[in-house]
């Protein structure tokens, strides 16, 4: 990879872009729904870092395609991603009063409200995936393939069945396959539907597709190990949620697990595997490369 790849305005310009086509796609309206949409919005504005989409983006950059036509998926997956935290925060669930620094969407509009907000986001991102309108751009057929991959990621096969085993094994001792189940499901499975419907929509051959899944599941679980890492030793302030917070809700982590040096040893192989996933692409990888290699940098 280039030396002067600059990751730093790269993902800011994304981000800008992401973000400005959430306004367009959720905008504010004077009407009796005000009240959901702006908890809806709170949540979705609220600072995020936009990976998913940003991955998106990447794998169609990646295969030569114009990143414009996979916009409105990059931005249904920000609201999918933003409704399972939205209900994860919840005292049913983890029960966490801070999210990315600020109050949780249930402590400023109250558990009703942040429930249908959630819903609200998980379908109005179907919506937004699967209106002609917003999508002209890429093909009837290829966008039933990305709802379909999208929908298996959100669902019991993805994010909700990591959920469940996530918290059915709170306050035990797990085996290491349990763990990277949860890991996989919960984190990894909508961070791999994001590369591969980027690739779908460019209309990337299948061993391109297999690429992309293969560097999405080495992403996803060294991701969610610097995640449990920084739970260990990371600065609340910077990561704008409380340091420990695992170990206190008794959750199975890979620093539990395995110690801090066996797990930074692991998020260091599963960036590697990444990085090996990529070697059959040229230098249009490069977005990809850079954020995967900044996961053992990041403090947030």
């Amino acid at each position: 990879m280039p030396m002067n790849f600059d990751l730093v305005s790269y993902l800011k310009e994304r981000q800008v872009l992401i973000n400005d086509s959430l306004e367009k796609y959720l905008p504010l309206k004077e009407d009796l729904t005000r009240g959901l949409l702006k908890a809806m919005r709170y949540s979705l504005f609220a600072g995020g870092k936009r990976l998913r989409p940003i991955l998106c983006l990447a794998a169609v950059e990646t295969v030569g395609g114009d990143m414009e036509l996979s916009l409105p998926i990059a931005c249904a997956l920000e609201m999918i991603h933003t409704y399972s935290l939205i209900h994860d925060d919840l005292p049913a669930m983890d029960n966490d009063d801070l999210r990315r620094g600020k109050p949780t969407n249930h402590k400023v509009f109250g558990e009703a409200t942040a429930l249908l907000a959630g819903d609200g986001l998980l379908t109005e991102a179907f919506f937004v995936m699967s209106n002609q309108g917003i999508n002209s751009m890429v093909t009837p057929q290829r966008l039933l393939r990305i709802i379909q991959l999208v929908a298996d990621a959100a669902s019991c096969r993805g994010m909700a069945g990591g959920q469940i085993v996530d918290l059915e094994s709170e306050g035990k001792e797990i085996s290491f396959p349990v763990l990277e189940f949860i890991h996989a499901h919960k984190t990894g499975a909508l961070i791999t539907a994001s590369l591969e419907a980027g690739a779908v929509a460019a209309g990337a051959d299948s061993a391109a597709r297999d690429a992309f899944v293969a560097y999405g599941r080495h992403f996803g679980l060294a991701f969610q190990i610097t995640d449990d890492i920084l739970d260990v030793i990371g600065d609340s302030k910077v990561m704008g949620k409380p340091a420990g917070s695992d170990e206190e809700k008794g959750k199975s982590t890979f620093p539990a697990l395995f110690g801090l040096d066996r797990a930074k040893e692991m998020a260091s192989q599963h960036v590697k595997e990444a990085l090996v996933s990529l070697e059959c692409f040229d230098q249009k990888a490069d977005p990809l490369r850079a954020l995967v290699r900044y996961l053992l940098e990041r403090r947030k």
